[in-house]
């Protein structure tokens, strides 16, 4: 499969949305939007376990601040690049504004395969990036939070080390931390509950239900986990799902539970008995009612979009299906919900949590997913009432009431 550039493309889904709001002063915006408003690239040396120092490259892409601050996620992986980094940080935005946080976005990336260092040399590279870049840090500007490959206690450790370099304590600066550290609550069950409130709100639109659907995860990771067990307790039935190695399917549904306690157990699923074993590109052409690609960018693209099965593709992912590969499958019939809507789920609970760090308040369980449910019902509505209306695809007029909130604040302030 030729590589594909994550940033190109978020350009021309941008080009293509910003034509159907008809209207000049919009497109005028068209390269601010395209480009970050800030690049930075840093080389952080870690001393190893052996002796050896080792030199990582990060990037962070500021996209825009026009209206608020910036809300990031650190993503640790052998395969990050500048673009893609910069293309992250685009997506980000239009999340925020869709979902209407008062956040703007950027994204933080690392070239490294977190799995090959031992725990206090990921420790040691945490901090050292916090060390390096304090100057360009203020816990009122920036604000990060985890995604591929980091978890709580980077966090943590990135929390702790601003704080000690700012001579006093700032919850606020990281979040997603410990609940000790100052986590919301309810925040697991929050990240897979969005998911499901966004696909029950546009079932429930187009008048049909989750009950005896199939489904298909890409990615056994624990909160995709808890999501499917949320989707088999509504009474649909997973048939495949895969973890960072390998894919597992079966005609007749997998028992969810067994692949939970595999995963506690820190198992592949391939420990899982009497199935059959599959390849990526397998899984993601598995005929089903609801394909879920919840790992990286670019798995649906021109080369495989006409061989997917699927009748709906919730993107949980950031960026996993691509704009040519969008016009096959919209071609096609099959409904694509898209990640600025149905993954914007993380940054929601980062938000919670910000908000209750500066107030030293905080809420219930109950408060979290009660609030939590209201916003994301209202933005699935928004964005489907209108999409069916304007019989435009729901990607296309996600990213035009996006495009409009962000350009309409700059018109404000330029």
């Amino acid at each position: 499969m030729k590589e594909i550039n994550a940033y190109e493309n978020a350009k021309k889904q941008i080009k293509n949305s910003i034509s159907l709001i008809w209207d000049e002063k919009y497109e005028k915006y068209l390269d601010v939007l395209s480009n970050p408003k800030r690049i930075l690239e840093v080389n952080i040396p870690v001393k190893m376990d052996d002796g050896s120092i080792k030199v990582f490259i990060w990037y962070r892409s500021q996209h825009n601040d026009t209206k608020w601050p910036f809300k990031w996620g650190i993503r640790f992986h052998q395969d990050v690049s500048r673009d893609e980094v910069k293309a992250l940080s685009i997506w980000m935005s239009l999340k925020t504004s869709v979902v209407w946080l008062p956040l703007w976005w950027g994204k933080w990336g690392i070239i490294v395969d977190p799995k090959t260092l031992s725990a206090r040399e990921l420790e040691e590279l945490s901090r050292w990036y916090v060390r390096a870049i304090f100057s360009y840090l203020w816990a009122e500007k920036d604000v990060p939070a985890p995604d591929v490959n980091t978890n709580w206690q980077v966090m943590a450790w990135m929390m702790d080390e601003y704080s000690k370099l700012a001579w006093v304590n700032v919850p606020w600066s990281f979040t997603w931390k410990p609940l000790d550290l100052g986590g919301s609550k309810w925040r697991e069950t929050a990240t897979s509950m969005w998911w499901v409130y966004v696909l029950e709100k546009y079932l429930e639109i187009v008048w049909d239900d989750v009950k005896w659907k199939t489904f298909v995860v890409q990615w056994a990771w624990n909160v995709w986990l808890n999501f499917a067990e949320i989707l088999v307790r509504l009474w649909a039935k997973l048939l495949a799902i895969s973890d960072s190695r390998w894919w597992i399917y079966s005609k007749d549904g997998l028992d969810i539970q067994k692949i939970v306690s595999l995963k506690k157990d820190r198992k592949s699923v391939t420990d899982y008995s009497w199935v059959d074993f599959i390849t990526n590109e397998e899984i993601l052409e598995i005929e089903t009612d609801i394909l879920v690609p919840a790992a990286l960018e670019n798995q649906i693209t021109s080369e495989n979009a006409e061989n997917i099965k699927s009748k709906i593709i919730l993107e949980l992912a950031n960026g996993p299906v691509t704009p040519e590969a969008d016009y096959i499958l919209n071609k096609n019939n099959i409904v694509v919900i898209p990640d600025v809507l149905a993954n914007a789920w993380w940054v929601m609970v980062s938000y919670f949590e910000q908000v209750q760090n500066n107030a030293n308040y905080y809420w219930s369980e109950e408060e979290v997913d009660t609030k939590l449910k209201s916003q994301i019902q209202l933005a699935t509505t928004r964005v489907v009432d209108k999409s069916r209306e304007k019989w435009i695809d729901l990607r296309k007029w996600a990213y035009v009431l996006s495009l409009k909130t962000i350009i309409d604040s700059m018109i404000l302030r330029w």
